[in-house]
């Protein structure tokens, strides 16, 4: 499922209700959203105002999340409201933003909704679960016998 993120929306939500995020960049957020959509096999961007920093090398390399700045003579909310509407499959597709407009856009086309801080919500529970670790195949089968030999010997134990 495709979703579209206002990103200075939910940076600005992050950095108002939580207090050990308040310094998040917009670089470190996308890093987090991509690792989050990867997990979950889904694709994404995050539309930003602006032209964003000179330098753009940190928002290069995020394979599930298309980082957007939405350049001079407009705004995110705008590019957001167009992305929208040339959505082919828009029940398909989630819109994360707390603004108005943008929420009436995509519940116009009957896309699925998420104000900012519940999808931040989210992401915070998801990279707070424990990952299931996956034992090596050596602890199971455990030493052979050559191996076993070494250590006794290393240790002292057979001559």
């Amino acid at each position: 499922m495709p979703v579209v993120i206002d990103g200075h929306n939910l940076l600005h939500a992050i950095q108002k209700s939580h207090e050990e995020f308040e310094s998040i960049t917009a670089v470190g957020l996308c890093q987090i959203i991509n690792k989050y959509l990867k997990s979950n096999n889904e694709r994404g961007e995050i539309v930003f105002d602006g032209t964003g920093p000179r330098d753009k090398t940190g928002f290069e390399g995020m394979s599930n999340l298309e980082v957007i700045f939405a350049g001079i003579g407009t705004d995110a909310d705008t590019v957001i409201e167009n992305k929208i509407k040339a959505n082919t499959a828009p029940k398909r597709l989630t819109v994360v933003s707390s603004d108005r407009r943008v929420r009436s856009a995509a519940k116009a086309r009957r896309a699925i909704m998420l104000k900012s801080p519940l999808f931040w919500e989210k992401i915070r529970k998801w990279s707070m679960r424990k990952r299931a670790f996956k034992e090596p195949q050596a602890k199971k089968n455990g030493l052979t016998e050559s191996e076993t030999k070494k250590w006794l010997e290393f240790f002292g134990l057979i001559q």
